[in-house]
């Protein structure tokens, strides 16, 4: 649960800081790259000698990226200066260190966080042609694109995407190919007085109880990805209402407790006593050294007749506003995300690849399962709106999960969004 969580815990840590977004400085122009970071020869732009990126500080990862970097030294003659540092850190000192010019030319960061950089002004608009953005896929574009003062832009390099599905235990069920394969799963294979369950999930995390509300029509916030109607919530609408008694009705007679957490989850699930539960790519390791060949993965059940839609998060590279090499950092981001980069990275760090060519060129059957998952996801909102989002309707599942009347626990969840949101005096 270490990347999830640290997609939702960005969210929150760094809305006190919004308030700087009034003294962000004015974005005139945007980074223009006008060849592929493949092709670049660098003859109309200054080299620099040098650029310094900010990666994430898990092993793995920099393991990756210190060698892609040297990759990109060797073909462009400009040393990468590879700085470890957590995505949890990056923002904070970047406010401060880049307007000193000791920060990054590159960092690295979840899309959700890109309303909060671009309020602050860390981040620096690109101007991609499409031939380079047709080589990502199309939700994790979407994903770093944010309206800022009426206009529509580019955020940042998509790297590394993920969402969530169904791993389940081939020795208990057989792969749950709709949302009532799940419900027949808890009716013949749960018995509470033994710990044993076909199927279970945490009754309070609205990340992953979120197909259960989009797939019957229900959403966040209106308007499209990157340009959000905060004052438009559909998480009690009528779609939101059926979604609502659908995910109520697992935790009804018991059949789910509604006290279970995530810890238990996962124990319980890999002790061989669960038939499925809902997870992500980060579980994996985890999963596979308890179950081994037993472990399934599946995309996210059908519901309601349509494929379910999850929530996707995308980390990106993005270029610092105060960067004096935008055009070249840039570049290096392109070629850290290009086929082969991308590739290599996923074998080494375990995450999948945004890349369109390289997402397909996986041969693994759960990561490839993963990839089928994403094409029917959205993208989780970038907007700062979005942390008033988590507290009321994790809270609004735990009391649906206890039994209470779908309607008014929706209604009441809503209103406290609105206030929230009122009361942060980000609308």
């Amino acid at each position: 649960m270490r990347n999830k969580s640290m997609f939702i815990l960005l969210i929150t840590v760094l809305m006190t800081m919004l308030i700087l977004g009034a003294c962000s400085p004015d974005r005139d122009d945007t980074t223009n790259v006008d060849s592929d970071s493949e092709n670049t020869n660098g003859e109309d732009v200054n080299k620099p000698e040098e650029l310094t990126i900010w990666a994430n500080d898990e092993e793995e990862q920099l393991e990756a990226i210190e060698k892609i970097a040297l990759d990109y030294e060797e073909e462009q003659g400009i040393k990468v200066n590879v700085v470890a540092k957590s995505m949890l850190e990056q923002l904070s000192e970047l406010a401060l260190a880049g307007p000193e010019g000791h920060g990054p030319d590159l960092f690295f960061q979840p899309h959700n966080q890109t309303g909060d950089i671009v309020a602050q002004g860390l981040a620096q608009p690109l101007d991609l042609t499409d031939e380079q953005l047709d080589k990502y896929s199309s939700t994790s574009i979407e994903s770093v694109q944010y309206e800022f003062e009426g206009v529509n832009d580019i955020y940042g390099i998509p790297a590394v995407i993920e969402t969530y599905g169904i791993f389940y235990n081939k020795d208990i069920i057989d792969e749950p190919q709709t949302i009532d394969d799940l419900l027949v799963a808890l009716d013949e294979h749960t018995d509470p007085s033994q710990d044993q369950f076909g199927f279970l999930m945490k009754p309070n995390d609205i990340y992953f109880a979120y197909p259960f509300f989009k797939t019957h029509g229900s959403y966040i916030f209106g308007g499209e990805t990157g340009d959000y109607d905060t004052t438009d919530i559909g998480l009690n609408n009528e779609g939101a209402i059926e979604g609502g008694e659908l995910f109520q009705s697992f935790f009804e007679r018991g059949r789910i407790p509604s006290s279970t957490t995530i810890d238990v989850i996962d124990g319980l699930f890999t002790e061989g006593k669960v038939g499925a539960v809902i997870n992500g790519p980060w579980s994996i390791p985890s999963y596979t050294a308890a179950l081994g060949d037993s472990l399934g993965f599946a995309p996210f059940p059908d519901i309601n007749g349509q494929p379910a839609q999850t929530l996707v998060g995308t980390k990106a590279w993005m270029v610092s506003y105060y960067s004096e090499n935008a055009e070249w950092a840039t570049d290096l981001a392109l070629f850290m995300t290009n086929q082969e980069n991308q590739e290599y990275y996923s074998d080494i760090a375990g995450e999948l690849p945004t890349n369109i060519n390289a997402l397909e060129a996986i041969e693994d059957p759960i990561f490839s399962a993963f990839s089928e998952q994403i094409a029917n996801g959205v993208p989780m909102p970038s907007t700062p709106q979005m942390s008033q989002v988590w507290e009321p309707m994790n809270n609004a599942l735990q009391f649906l999960a206890e039994g209470e009347d779908v309607s008014s626990v929706l209604d009441e969840a809503v209103e406290h969004i609105h206030n929230n949101i009122e009361a942060s005096g980000a609308q």
